[in-house]
């Protein structure tokens, strides 16, 4: 089995390859390509890949290239995570829209429009020359804003699926909680990326006890610090929302705090620098403790999964991945990019039935799926007046002046990412 990375220079690639060290038997990788144009940062990471393989006894060879086309071909599922302008642009991202009492942050909000431009167009290239070189791979997105990218990828008619590991990383919190295996945890995960809610934490499957009124009475004040959220919110909502939903459920409060505050860009980079100069020591066999600062938990193990049931029809049956709609909610288009529980096998992923959600996540996610619909056509055909419209639709902007002047900063910060402008 042949997988290639996209934007393998990350300093995240170590811990994709150590799930594949480890995991072997649920995915068993003979070649693993890591692709990536920086091939400074390429080489460091792939020399720390060779020894982590080396070290845990793995068959497999690392091959590392700057030719995607090459590194494509032959291959069974492309995996991609790259970062159009680096950590650079992501500062960007995450400051300026805070001038205007936005939110500054790179998935969502004014930030996670500017992101999904620069990356939207990028993408769609790399899937579209994946095609021509190997039309029967996957394509298995973990580029951010994953719900748009996703939706782009599979509007172009590619074979892809969106992956974040919001999902994996309660999946094994809850776990530890419950004193249970990760395995026996069913999530009832409903929304759209970066949107989502814990609405039943089920105990050996679908059809599996409800025990989240169980975990909000016995752990309730944990998981509430984890979120930055009060203790009282979760009740009255009788859910666990995602931390991204803080944004939304606490704007004003998290806009003070960021402005006081080192942007998370900021302490990345930094972290980034340290951990490049550890994956050039030749001693270095396995991934370091810093890594787990990075973010990205869990994010091999459920890229493992993903790809063994798309690929070998081995992996867990049921999976949290980003998919199309096709009425799963009735109250959004079918061809929107939801993130639910979905059957995953060689065909692809086909959503489970969700009961009815309460309006007050419907409407939200409406509400943001008409976002993203105007988000996408900006990053397809571009506009000044596209990117307004799609500023002025979104929940954490809305206003016709921060949308205007939200515009013109987006477009002065990204201006050598946006063919148009």
């Amino acid at each position: 089995m042949k997988l290639t990375v996209v934007g393998a220079g990350s300093t995240y690639t170590p811990e994709l390859v150590d799930g594949f060290a480890r995991l072997r038997d649920t995915l068993p990788v003979e070649e693993l390509v890591l692709v990536d144009p920086a091939a400074g940062r390429l080489e460091l990471v792939g020399g720390l890949a060779r020894r982590i393989l080396a070290r845990q006894g793995h068959p497999g060879r690392v091959v590392t290239t700057s030719d995607l086309d090459a590194g494509a071909d032959g291959a069974d599922a492309v995996l991609l995570q790259l970062r159009v302008g680096g950590q650079a642009a992501r500062e960007q991202d995450e400051t300026w829209p805070l001038e205007c009492g936005c939110v500054g942050q790179e998935t969502t909000g004014a930030g996670g429009l500017a992101k999904a431009l620069r990356t939207v167009p990028v993408v769609l290239d790399i899937a579209e020359r994946v095609r021509r070189t190997n039309p029967r791979a996957w394509i298995i997105d973990f580029t951010n804003p994953v719900g748009v990218v996703t939706r782009a990828l599979l509007r172009a008619g590619h074979k892809a699926v969106g992956l974040c590991n919001v999902a994996i990383g309660f999946q094994r919190r809850f776990a530890g909680a419950l004193g249970v295996s990760p395995s026996a945890i069913h999530l009832d995960h409903l929304g759209l990326n970066h949107l989502t809610w814990e609405t039943g934490v089920r105990l050996g499957g679908p059809e599996g006890e409800d025990v989240l009124p169980k975990l909000l009475s016995d752990h309730g004040d944990t998981i509430a610090s984890d979120l930055h959220l009060p203790r009282a919110l979760l009740d009255r909502l009788s859910v666990i929302p995602s931390y991204y939903l803080r944004y939304y459920y606490a704007h004003d409060e998290v806009v003070r705090e960021l402005r006081t505050q080192p942007s998370r860009a900021a302490r990345v980079a930094r972290m980034e620098r340290e951990l490049l100069r550890m994956y050039g020591d030749p001693a270095l066999d396995e991934k370091p403790a810093l890594l787990a600062q990075r973010g990205g938990a869990y994010y091999s193990e459920a890229a493992v999964d993903l790809a063994a049931a798309l690929l070998t029809g081995s992996g867990s049956p049921y999976q949290v991945v980003n998919t199309l709609n096709r009425g799963t909610l009735p109250f959004l288009p079918d061809d929107a990019v939801i993130e639910v529980q979905a059957a995953v096998d060689p065909r692809g992923a086909t959503p489970l039935p969700v009961a009815p959600p309460d309006p007050l996540f419907a409407g939200l996610m409406a509400h943001v799926t008409a976002y993203e619909d105007l988000a996408l056509e900006a990053a397809l055909r571009g506009g000044r007046d596209r990117v307004f419209r799609a500023l002025l639709a979104h929940p954490l902007v809305g206003q016709y002046a921060y949308a205007d002047t939200l515009t013109d900063r987006l477009i002065a910060h990204n201006r050598e990412h946006l063919a148009w402008a």
